[in-house]
């Protein structure tokens, strides 16, 4: 996978992202869609990584 591919594949998520955003923002307000956003970020630090079997520090 060349340089290229992978940045245009993170492009997609980033609208991906975006759009689900303006998605949450619609139907429940900017501050549900910022608390989402950081619970779905957190579970991401937090959960084994696939890959490593290793889990992030507790906080």
């Amino acid at each position: 996978m060349t340089q290229d591919t992978t940045g245009a594949q993170k492009d997609a998520f980033f609208a991906q992202l975006g759009q689900l955003s303006d998605a949450m923002t619609a139907a429940f307000g900017k501050d549900f869609a910022i608390g989402a956003l950081v619970l779905a970020a957190r579970y991401l630090a937090e959960r084994t990584a696939p890959d490593t079997q290793e889990t992030a520090p507790a906080p």
